[in-house]
C-alpha cells in the first residue's frame, strides 16, 4: 500500500495541483487530506471545488471549525476571508467532516493531536520558541491512539513542520508539513515563528513495507508568485513573503508594506 498524505492547503490551489500531479506518478494507491483546508487570503472556492470532486477522506483542521463559527466579525484575518467566500455547498461539505478518522487499521488521522485540532503534536513551544517534541511528549499527546497496533501510524499536521518521530512503544507519527503555506508566526502560547526555509508545497508518500511504513517526506516545486501576488493583492504581505521564501518577513517589513500576519496553525 502506498499512501499520500496532505494537509494544510490553506487555500493554495496552485501548490495543491502540483502536490496532487506529483502523487499521480508517484503510483499511490490512496490519499488522505488531514484538514486545515481553506483558510487564508488565496483561492478558497476554487480549493474547496478541486477537493470537493476529488472525494478524498478528509478530516476538518482548526480552520475549518473556526471559518464555519457565526461571528464573521470575532475572526482572524484568514478565517474571515474564507469565510466570506464560501458558498453553502462548500459550508455543507465542511460541517461533515470528521474530527479524526480511523483510516484503516494500522492508520489513525488527526489534524492536531488525537484530542485537540489545537495541541501541536511533533513540535512545543516554550518560552525561547518552537522546538521538537520530545519521545515523552509525543507519547502523552498520542494517548491511546493505536496503541498496541502492530505497525501502528498516527497522521498529524496542524504545525506546517513535515516530520517522522517514532514512539517507544513502536507507534509511528507523522506530520506530512503544509502544501500552502511555509512559514508563520504565532503567539500562543508563547511568541514562536515556523519557517520550513523553502516555498516547496510538502506532502508525505508512505509505503507499506514488511517491517514497517516506510517514510518519505516530499517537497514538490511550483510557481509560488502567482499566489504570492495574490495575497499582496488581498493586504496580505505576510503570507506573500512566507510563500516567495519559506520565511516570514520582519516585522518593520510587514508594517511598511502593510498590516497583517499569516495564520496561526
Amino acid at each position: 500500500m502506498r499512501l499520500a498524505v496532505l494537509s494544510d492547503i490553506h487555500g493554495n490551489l496552485h501548490a495543491l495541483d502540483a502536490v496532487l500531479a506529483d502523487i499521480a506518478s508517484s503510483g499511490a494507491d490512496l490519499a488522505v487530506n488531514l484538514g486545515d483546508i481553506l483558510s487564508g487570503p488565496l483561492w478558497i472556492a476554487e480549493t474547496a471545488e478541486r477537493l470537493m470532486a476529488l472525494d478524498l477522506p478528509t478530516i476538518r483542521g482548526n480552520h475549518e471549525r473556526q471559518v464555519l463559527a457565526p461571528d464573521v466579525a470575532a475572526m482572524g484575518a484568514s478565517d474571515a476571508f474564507a469565510a466570506g467566500r464560501l458558498q453553502p455547498r462548500h459550508r455543507a461539505w465542511l460541517q461533515a467532516l470528521p474530527a479524526t478518522l480511523q483510516l484503516t487499521d494500522e492508520v489513525f488521522c488527526c489534524h492536531g493531536t488525537p484530542g485537540s485540532d489545537l495541541v501541536y503534536f511533533l513540535e512545543s513551544v516554550d518560552p525561547s520558541g518552537l522546538r521538537p517534541a520530545t519521545p515523552a511528549e509525543a507519547a502523552a499527546r498520542a494517548g491511546e491512539a493505536q496503541r498496541g497496533v502492530p505497525n501502528g501510524l498516527i497522521l498529524c499536521g496542524h504545525t506546517h513542520v513535515p516530520r517522522a518521530l517514532r514512539l517507544a512503544d513502536g507507534r509511528l507519527v507523522v506530520n506530512p508539513g503544509s502544501i500552502g503555506l511555509q512559514a508563520y508566526d504565532d503567539d500562543r502560547p508563547h511568541p514562536h515563528v515556523v519557517e520550513n526555509g523553502s516555498p516547496h508545497a510538502r506532502y508525505a508518500l508512505l509505503t507499506r513495507r514488511p517491517a514497517g511504513w516506510q517514510v518519505e517526506l516530499r517537497a514538490v516545486p511550483y510557481d509560488a508568485e502567482p499566489a504570492a501576488r495574490l495575497a499582496e493583492q488581498h493586504g496580505r504581505p505576510d503570507w506573500a513573503a512566507a510563500l516567495r521564501t519559506g520565511f516570514m518577513p520582519s516585522p518593520a517589513a510587514v508594517e511598511t508594506a502593510q498590516p497583517g500576519r499569516a495564520p496561526a496553525p
